[in-house]
């Protein structure tokens, strides 16, 4: 009977391995398990005993709530790779009530669940107020959600750009802050919860535009109840090792929350080209947009056939298909000020996830196409996005890439930009908050790439890390990738991009990794006489350097 089932979860103190409660977070909003607000136990200890634990503790929250009387959640269970952490994750319709719960069921699963015990708990819970119900904000106008590894930041930009153009009331939040009218109204990073309140809020708006990372989505859950089109950039290695994720597939779960939540008859906006991304269609009640760099990526013909829309560069052109309908060109790549004269490919691809995102919610082709067009790649509408500084025939690139991903994009565009003569040099840096194999594999990309190389801490961005540690990292990244010279450190990236546009001539192009001295690069700059690159003169200085996209 249950006296046996519950005898034989007991622990066996002298021969079970120990296992503890590492976090119990309450999650306010949608989230990687569950689409409504929900609590997560995460235990760690022995492989063999943390999961049993766990499963324990998710019994013990159905057989309080049964004791209470009101119906037992369903609870999830995960377990990490190396089986030395377990979750447990139930849905709450009550805060306080659902937050001792599962401290009790805490209590049971790791001291030893008895009768006599879980009578105790249920005495003690029954004089417990049940607490307010979740406060998600129910949406009054259409949001667009953008999650993804790389290029959240500029494919929620142009989004918000184009529909601002085509005469709508927008409200944006993004990694740099918080936005009403195209005007900066808080500054930070408002990708998370608070900042999907704070827009939501807003009267007067048609439309909301929200960046949504993986943090928030992890310490709060999302901050809406659902969204009428979601956009999912990618998925690659960032911010493993954090927080309990340390697969892609994790990451990719996480992630996937924003496409869960997007409602029937909505859009899911998804690269064709990314496995983890593409499968995300699997697991909503939306119609799937493919968008993808290669028209014969599976997806494209697959999201026709399922109805949907497909977006695709073809020709040099980005093309816009329906099923059954004739292609539409929208504007020449080479014509977008974001696709850096055609050079930029990730840049192609965030234009082209924000024309579908923006067709999603029927804005007119021409609208689409005149709102991409004036999209201009600088400080001021896209700051910290391959900004482009030329004096004398050196340019300066500056640009966020903190990851290996967005480190690639970045040199494949100076690789292109320096043509057959010019040398590459480059400021590496990024945040703590990033795996040893990383931090290894972005020094190995820059050791095998570049001409010039020097480190720019970002001391304010160490998040626990040792700083000579990770310079460490860097160095036999950039020797393992063939680098031979010596790689000095810089305190500051400005630092960095002065020493290395003091050994530039004509023809070099200087990268530097900015993270928090954008706007001291930006006044130095202009200081020294290097002046915005615009869309015409790229393309007279690549055909001068005689290269082409």
């Amino acid at each position: 009977g249950a006296e046996t089932i519950l005898a034989a979860m007991a622990p066996d103190r002298a021969a079970k391995p120990a296992v503890e409660l590492l976090e119990l977070r309450v999650l306010e909003g949608p989230n990687r398990f569950t689409n409504r607000p929900a609590i997560k136990l995460e235990f760690q200890g022995d492989p063999g005993a943390v999961m049993g634990v766990a499963r324990a503790a998710g019994e013990a929250v159905r057989r309080l709530h049964h004791g209470l009387g009101v119906p037992a959640p369903r609870v999830v269970f995960r377990e990490s790779e190396d089986g030395r952490r377990a979750l447990a994750v139930f849905a709450w319709r009550r805060r306080v009530i659902a937050q001792a719960i599962a401290g009790a069921a805490v209590r049971l699963a790791l001291g030893g669940a008895s009768e006599r015990r879980e009578r105790r708990e249920l005495r003690a819970l029954r004089a417990v107020a049940d607490g307010p119900r979740p406060a998600l904000p129910t949406p009054r106008v259409p949001i667009v959600a953008i999650t993804g590894t790389n290029g959240k930041s500029t494919t929620t930009r142009l989004i918000a750009h184009v529909a601002s153009e085509a005469g709508m009331v927008v409200g944006m939040t993004n990694s740099d802050g918080i936005y009403l009218r195209g005007e900066l109204i808080e500054a930070g990073d408002w990708t998370g919860f608070g900042g999907a309140g704070r827009i939501l809020a807003e009267p007067e708006l048609d439309l909301a535009v929200l960046e949504t990372a993986r943090g928030g989505i992890l310490l709060r859950g999302i901050g809406y109840q659902h969204n009428d089109v979601s956009v999912v950039t990618n998925v690659s290695a960032d911010h493993l090792g954090l927080q309990g994720i340390d697969t892609l597939d994790e990451l990719a779960e996480v992630k996937g929350a924003v496409v869960r939540i997007t409602r029937r008859g909505g859009w899911a906006v998804l690269n064709a080209e990314d496995p983890r991304v593409w499968a995300m269609r699997l697991r909503t009640h939306a119609r799937p947009y493919a968008f993808s760099l290669d028209p014969r990526a599976p997806g494209m013909a697959e999201a026709l056939r399922a109805g949907g829309r497909a977006a695709v560069l073809h020709r040099g052109h980005l093309v816009l298909r329906r099923r059954g309908g004739r292609a539409i060109s929208v504007a020449s790549a080479a014509d977008l000020p974001v696709a850096f004269a055609g050079l930029s490919r990730y840049n192609i691809a965030n234009a082209l996830a924000a024309a579908a995102a923006c067709d999603a919610l029927g804005i007119p082709l021409d609208k689409i196409a005149s709102g991409l067009a004036s999209f201009s790649q600088d400080q001021a509408i896209n700051p910290g996005r391959l900004n482009l500084y030329g004096r004398h025939g050196v340019l300066v690139l500056v640009d966020f890439a903190h990851n290996e991903a967005g480190l690639a994009g970045l040199l494949d565009v100076c690789a292109r930009l320096s043509g057959a003569r010019g040398r590459v040099r480059l400021g590496l840096g990024t945040a703590g908050d990033r795996s040893d194999e990383i931090l290894h594999q972005m020094g190995r990309l820059a050791g095998s790439r570049v001409d010039d190389l020097v480190i720019c801490e970002k001391r304010h961005y160490l998040r626990g890390r040792d700083l000579a540690g990770m310079n460490a990292l860097f160095r036999r990244g950039a020797a393992d990738g063939g680098y031979a010279e010596r790689i000095p450190t810089y305190r500051t990236e400005l630092g960095a991009l002065k020493a290395l546009l003091a050994r530039s001539r004509r023809g070099d192009v200087v990268a530097v990794m900015s993270h928090l001295e954008r706007d001291a690069i930006f006044a130095w700059l202009a200081k020294a006489a290097y002046r915005p690159v615009s869309l015409p003169r790229l393309r007279a200085l690549l055909a001068a350097r005689r290269v082409t996209a």
